[in-house]
């Protein structure tokens, strides 16, 4: 579905979330593809088209959250909710694995995102990795 946005709106988003994907931090130059706006709390559970509610997300990490708001913790099986880019701070729930291929979860939040949106497929990992060999360095805010 897409989204109308105000110009005003679409500024403010592309500053808080430095034309990278809100959850990953890919950029859209690595991707490929234009950035989506996502619905943290997507429209058909009630979530308003209003910055607090909104975030630039990649195609792909867009595509996996779909309408879910929770997820299964990997290591607990625990039901949590995922990382929300307008309440959460990611380098509370992120890092970068040494080689700045692949994310890594700090917290439960973390994990489950990273699993739920499929943040470390084979492809977009290839994609880092080619990245990184150039002098790219994953963004850590």
């Amino acid at each position: 579905m897409s989204t109308y946005l105000s110009t005003e709106l679409r500024h403010r988003l592309l500053e808080a979330d430095n034309r990278h994907c809100a959850y990953c931090h890919t950029s859209q130059a690595n991707t490929g593809q234009p950035m989506t706006i996502d619905h943290i709390i997507p429209q058909t559970q009630g979530g308003e088209t209003v910055f607090e509610n909104l975030c630039f997300a990649c195609r792909r990490c867009n595509e996996f959250k779909g309408s879910q708001v929770t997820a299964q913790d990997p290591l607990t099986d625990e039901t949590i909710p995922l990382f929300h880019p307008r309440h959460n701070v990611w380098r509370d729930h992120f890092v970068w694995n040494p080689s700045g291929a692949e994310l890594v979860g700090l917290t439960a939040t973390g994990r489950a995102t990273i699993v739920a949106l499929n943040m470390n497929n084979p492809l977009i990992v290839a994609v880092r990795r080619r990245w990184v060999s150039v002098g790219w360095h994953p963004p850590q805010e």
